[in-house]
């Protein structure tokens, strides 16, 4: 891929006790873009996330930031990156501003007021500057974290679970200033256990399991070719169990609603022939609606079939 910031190539990771943590995991990351990386505790995400930032050395396999190795020049590959890990790890005595001036110094960078100041403005931040971090509230905390992984004006930033345990509202705020950080030019991949993180947010999404990648798609060319549909119909009267004409249909029945699911992709739905059957049976129907699959059906189909 032309514009990929990141390029992976076979990248597999064993431990000591020979579990495989990744198994030749290949994919190449858009320069622009927002690219969430899902799966179930477990998967590998971390650990990818961990190799490509030069955390965790692979048993095999190249990474490339930006064109630099991050075996042969981690120097220069690191310095693309930023990283907001899960754990909050943080001096609980120091400033919010000396924190985030220490860390840009730490990748050898001249002081720079105006950015840092302009990264704690976008972030709520600026106003807690003088603040000690023990004084922050968790949301704060995790807010602080974005602070530090771009003080140093990084490419690609990494968020991993960017907003466990944080309250919606909270959440939906960081959505924004995620948003904004893409605006400005930052390659963004996050892991997320929220789907509708994901389906907010990202424009590709690549589902990892059992430490291989088992589906790399745009988010909604994803969401049209694995949803199926529901045509959720509303009768007058409740029913018990389906009439036995109606059985040999994919319907299923609660009170007064009878649910069919068919694949929109298929010329014959089956969706004519299926109220007909309705019809003549001699029940009335009093409502139709239809219903796309979300992103979190598509993922737990994905995973249960890997």
């Amino acid at each position: 891929m032309s514009n990929a910031i990141i390029s992976i190539s076979g990248i597999q990771k064993e431990y000591d006790n020979g579990f495989q943590a990744l198994k030749g995991i290949d994919l190449d990351i858009k320069q622009g873009e927002i690219f969430a990386l899902l799966g179930p505790n477990g998967a590998g995400k971390t650990t990818l996330i961990s190799t490509i930032c030069g955390l965790v050395r692979a048993t095999a396999g190249t990474i490339s930031v930006g064109g630099h190795d991050i075996s042969s020049d981690y120097k220069d590959a690191r310095n693309l990156i930023g990283l907001v890990p899960q754990e909050l790890t943080t001096d609980a005595f120091e400033t919010v501003l000396n924190t985030i001036n220490f860390t840009r110094g730490l990748f050898g960078l001249k002081s720079d007021p105006e950015y840092i100041e302009s990264i704690l403005k976008k972030l709520s931040l600026w106003d807690k500057k003088d603040n000690k971090l023990m004084a922050l509230s968790g949301g704060m905390k995790r807010r602080l974290m974005i602070a530090k992984a771009l003080s140093h004006e990084p490419k690609v930033l990494f968020l991993d679970e960017p907003t466990a345990g944080v309250d919606v509202e909270l959440r939906r705020d960081m959505w924004k200033q995620v948003q904004a950080l893409r605006e400005s030019g930052v390659t963004i991949i996050l892991t997320t256990h929220y789907i509708e993180e994901a389906e907010e947010m990202a424009d590709r999404i690549g589902v990892i399991n059992k430490g291989s990648i088992i589906v790399v798609e745009e988010k909604d060319d994803l969401i049209q070719k694995l949803g199926s549909k529901e045509l959720c119909i509303m009768l007058t009267e409740p029913l018990e169990t389906l009439p036995d004409s109606l059985t040999k249909y994919d319907l299923t029945v609660s009170g007064t609603m009878l649910t069919y699911k068919y694949d929109s992709r298929k010329e014959d739905t089956g969706i004519t022939e299926v109220l007909e059957a309705i019809k003549t049976s001699g029940l009335t129907v009093h409502d139709l609606q239809t219903k796309q699959s979300s992103l979190e059906d598509i993922f737990v189909e994905l995973v249960s079939a890997s």
